[in-house]
This record gives structure tokens, sequence and C-alpha cells, in this order.
């Protein structure tokens, strides 16, 4: 199965803590590092963990943050179609914190990949699904080119620019902004799937047929939420690539979400085709 993402990415620096400082307090870190992330690049990774390959469209800048991302994704097995940009390199601030929390500072402008950029879309004619989390208007409809498309409300402004359809929507519930996204799309997503965390969560197919899932055991104790949700949705994006049932492709996707939260940020204990 061929599987690609279309999406964004940000160099972080982690620090785990006890807890977020309150204002005007200090904290100190018990473990600090640096790596790529950013939805895009969680999803990246996991969906290589699970298809053996995976293809990234993305834009990176031209400084040396854009360029130790680029070699970092390429040592975690993604094969990385990058447009540069002028100027720094997104970045992010995380806590982590004793409650397996993360909270996120970033820095910068999103850096995505367009549709007019001199890109290899023509590739994503033979995909079987592609997840997006990030581009211009004319990068979604080259995503679309796929077999099956699954995206983010993070990426809002342009899945309603766009006007292509969609194979699946993946919110939050608990998220105010983005627990009501889809309901204004044009034409509506084929699936809606509305995660709760621990408490599951609920889906809504076009055809009004609902259901609900329970959240997979976590394989081990709680460590990091970051990636958490972007691994569930490129689980998600694997099981709608592989024509599973709709409770057979939430399962797979609760499974990448429970491993990703007992593992270190970011990409430690990601569920793989192994454990599949």
């Amino acid at each position: 199965m061929r599987v690609a993402v279309v999406g964004h990415v940000e160099w972080i620096e982690f620090a785990r803590v006890p807890r977020v400082p309150r204002p005007g307090e200090i904290v100190h870190a018990t473990e600090w590092w640096q790596d790529v992330g950013g939805g895009g690049s969680v999803a990246a990774v996991q969906l290589a963990k699970l298809a053996g390959e995976v293809e990234f469209f993305t834009a990176l800048a031209e400084d040396a943050l854009g360029e130790q991302a680029q070699r970092r994704l390429e040592e975690l097995g993604v094969r990385v179609h990058a447009a540069p940009r002028p100027g720094p390199q997104r970045r992010g601030f995380v806590y982590l914190d004793d409650d397996h929390e993360r909270t996120i500072t970033i820095l910068g402008e999103r850096i995505v990949a367009h549709g007019d950029d001199d890109l290899p879309w023509e590739r994503l004619d033979d995909v079987d699904a592609v997840y997006f989390t990030g581009g211009d208007a004319d990068a979604l409809r080259h995503a679309r080119r796929a077999r099956r498309l699954v995206a983010t409300p993070r990426a809002y402004e342009t899945l309603r620019a766009a006007g292509v359809e969609l194979d699946a929507l993946v919110r939050s519930a608990k998220d105010p902004g983005e627990r009501d996204a889809g309901d204004d799309l044009d034409p509506p997503p084929r699936l809606v799937v509305s995660t709760a965390g621990s408490e599951g969560g609920e889906w809504v197919g076009a055809d009004h047929t609902s259901g609900a899932w329970k959240a997979a055991t976590l394989p081990g104790p709680a460590r990091d939420s970051y990636g958490a949700g972007d691994s569930f949705a490129a689980g998600l994006t694997y099981g709608l690539g592989a024509d599973l049932d709709v409770d057979e492709i939430l399962r797979v996707a609760s499974r990448c979400g429970a491993h990703k939260l007992s593992g270190r940020a970011a990409y430690d204990d990601q569920l793989t085709a192994a454990e599949l």
C-alpha cells in the first residue's frame, strides 16, 4: 500500500517539567531535547512505520534548521519532497508535564507546500491514502488525486476554499475550535471522526450512519500526549487506504494513539506493522 502526507514541519524543543509554570514562576526541567515535529512530521513517521514507506510533501526553510529537519525525517524513514522557503524554519517549544499533557508554544508562521511548487505531485496519482495537515487550496486538490483523502481542521480555511470531498475529517470533540468543524464544508466529508481522548470517540457518515469506539488500552504507562492525535489520524488514513471497515479503521487508529501516548515524544513506541 502507498501512503503520503501533505503538511507542515516544525523544529521542536522539548522540556520535561513537573507542571507548566504559573505566571511568574520558575520550574526546572528534568530532561530536554530537540527533534523534528509538527502534525505532518508525526503522521508521516507513523505511516512509514505502518506501511513501510511514506512520501511527505511539505515546505522547509533554507536555513540550518530546515536542513536538519529534512535529514531527521529521512533518518526516520520518510521520503521528503520539500519546496524551499526563504526565512527561518518554524519552531516550537513544548512542555511535557507529569500529567502526560503537552503545552505548545509556536514561533513563526506555518510553512506549507503550495500547489504550484515544483514538487512531484504526479506521484499522488498512485497513492492509496493521503493525510493533509496543511497547504494551499491547490495543494489540497493535488492531494485529492489519491484514492482516499483524510484531513484535519487545522487546515480548515484551505478545506473550505478547495471545495474537494474528503473521505474523512478527524476533529477533536473537546477542542472548541474543532468540535463543529466540517458542518459547513461543501461537499461534506464522507466520514467525520470526533476524538475524545481516553473516552474514545464517535463517527458520523455522510449517509447519517453513526457509531462510537472505546479508546485502546495503553501498551504501557502513559508518558507523553505529544503526537498522539496525529498518530491516531495516520492510523485512520492507513485503515482507509487498506479498505478496512469503519470499526476496524478506528481500532487501528486508536491503537496508534495509545502507543504514542505510551512513548516519549515524538516518535518512541509508535505502532509498527509487526505489532499491527
